[in-house]
């Protein structure tokens, strides 16, 4: 039988394309072939059973075949196009006349390119091949994407089974998609948490039920199908129709051996700084405790060299028994014992001042906090320092506001702090300068005591070490009352005891010392 309007209709194709008759009336196939190439198609042959089309397809290769559903012999039409498209990714359209509904049901779940009822006429058949080949192109083309995604990609429907896997996939399970297609998701991606080693289940299946994407970022491990392990990191996400109905789920994963090969890298090499550091650090305190114990033992022989020198000279006068009168040699025995006096006193300075600063930096020196009225105790510690001012022509100058703030502190550390700042102003101001001490409220409930004195600056060098342990100002004692070398040293951690901090700025012949307390001082 012959379609009336195959002369009257022509629709060149681009390109040939190469189309398998499968048909077993040869009437129906050959009518079918004239159509087909009159409309400019080529036609690679016509096979009559199912088997014969399974065979014909994969040694020719079409570009599309045209399935009969209802074929003679042990398979259909159905089975050889589900073949067909599973082994060579063929589409295929189905010709079907009065077929019943369990056939078409087992047709359509092979995911046919088309259905043209017979008798099949020419634009029916044009239009039905030109849409399958355009939906084949765009299919193809997705699927080739997906199978060069670098992340393994497996499709499943909303049973949890398996219908497509890409190239990754393959590769990283192990499975073909030939072989793993229409199984249980598990039995191809067949993962456990690394740490525990149970099954994590079926994660498509979590995802579908939860209608939600799954993060699985927990350590996980894969078994391939070869039995290697791998980690691997993942995610699944449910998959809906235009409808919004959920039809399956997609699971992205991914090889996660690299990455922790990196991390792992990256943490050796961080472990390496901080113990490169950690070397640096304690080659640097070792060094200052060398330099400290060096300066100790300078400072601790000092007097001691002096005492040694004052017991020989003593025991050399007392031995005298000619040459010296009573009173010369009462004099001089008077003052080798001031020597004594001086030396040990320095000596015991020293001790104390280590001892103090040694609990400061350990936390041990208990606080003794009181309320404090600034006005009256200025006032008071101040003026100790007015008759030494007077004597060395200095001038001692009070500025605080009348209504000062009561704060809570310990008095003795507090003490401690003022008195070794105007000692170190009183030493280092020259005749004629003056030494200024003022008191200013700060924001956020803190106040700021500060010490200036005229007549002197220190360099911008020497400022930033003046709070170290034992540094001396070169040449700046002009009084030549000596001192410990650690006076700024234990002001600056009992300020910072306090709960405080203290600075020092030198400029335009002046230097002051500013430090900052809390309203209430707590260690």
């Amino acid at each position: 039988m012959r379609v009336s309007d195959t002369a009257q209709v022509s629709f060149p194709p681009s390109e040939t394309i190469q189309i398998l008759i499968v048909e077993d009336e040869y009437i129906i196939a050959a009518n079918l072939q004239e159509n087909l190439e009159a409309l400019g198609y080529d036609v690679l042959g016509i096979a009559s059973s199912a088997t014969e089309a399974i065979a014909t397809a994969g040694a020719l290769r079409p570009d599309l075949v045209l399935m009969d559903i209802r074929l003679q012999g042990e398979i259909d039409g159905v089975e050889a196009a589900d073949q067909i498209w599973t082994q060579l990714q063929i589409p295929v359209i189905y010709i079907t006349g009065n077929s019943d509904k369990i056939t078409l049901d087992r047709a359509k779940v092979t995911c046919p390119f088309g259905y043209i009822l017979k008798p099949a006429k020419s634009k029916e058949l044009y239009m039905a091949i030109e849409t399958a080949l355009s939906r084949y192109e765009r299919e193809q083309l997705l699927a080739t994407v997906l199978r060069s995604i670098g992340d393994g990609m497996i499709v499943t429907n909303s049973q949890g089974c398996i219908l497509f896997l890409n190239r990754s996939a393959e590769l990283l399970t192990g499975w073909q998609q030939a072989d793993a297609r229409g199984r249980e998701l598990t039995e191809v991606f067949n993962v456990v948490y690394e740490e525990s080693r149970l099954p994590i289940g079926n994660v498509a299946v979590t995802a579908i039920q939860q209608n939600a994407i799954v993060f699985l970022d927990v350590p996980m491990l894969l078994t391939t199908r070869a039995g290697m392990v791998l980690p691997i990191t993942d995610s699944v996400a449910p998959i809906q129709n235009q409808k919004g109905l959920i039809t399956g789920a997609v699971l992205i994963f991914r090889d996660d051996t690299q990455r922790r090969l990196q991390e792992d890298h990256n943490r050796a090499l961080e472990r390496t700084q901080i113990l490169e550091g950690q070397k640096q650090e304690l080659e640097r305190l070792n060094y200052l405790k060398d330099d400290f114990l060096s300066t100790v033992s300078h400072e601790l022989r000092s007097p001691l060299t002096n005492i040694k020198m004052a017991i020989k000279m003593l025991e050399l006068t007392l031995n005298q028994q000619a040459g010296l009168d009573a009173a010369n040699k009462l004099d001089r025995i008077t003052r080798y014992i001031n020597v004594l006096r001086d030396q040990c006193d320095r000596e015991l300075s020293l001790v104390n001042d280590l001892l103090e600063l040694q609990q400061l930096e350990a936390g041990e020196q208990p606080l003794e906090r009181v309320s404090i009225d600034l006005n009256e105790w200025i006032v008071q510690a101040v003026e100790i320092f007015q008759e030494r001012a007077h004597s060395r022509e200095q001038q001692l100058q009070v500025l605080v506001p009348p209504d000062l703030l009561v704060i809570v502190s310990d008095l003795g550390i507090l003490t401690r702090i003022f008195t070794e700042l105007l000692t170190n102003a009183c030493k280092y101001t020259p005749p004629g300068e003056a030494i200024t001490v003022t008191v200013r409220v700060q924001p956020e409930n803190h106040i700021q005591l500060i010490v200036c004195n005229s007549g002197v600056e220190i360099p911008a060098d020497q400022l930033t070490h003046i709070f170290d342990k034992f540094y001396r100002i070169p040449t700046s004692d002009r009084w030549q009352q000596g001192g410990t070398g650690l006076g700024l040293a234990l002001v600056k951690r009992s300020v910072t005891y306090l709960g405080g901090s203290i600075w020092a700025e030198s400029s335009a012949g002046q230097t002051c010392f500013i430090v900052e307390l809390p309203i209430s001082s707590t260690p």
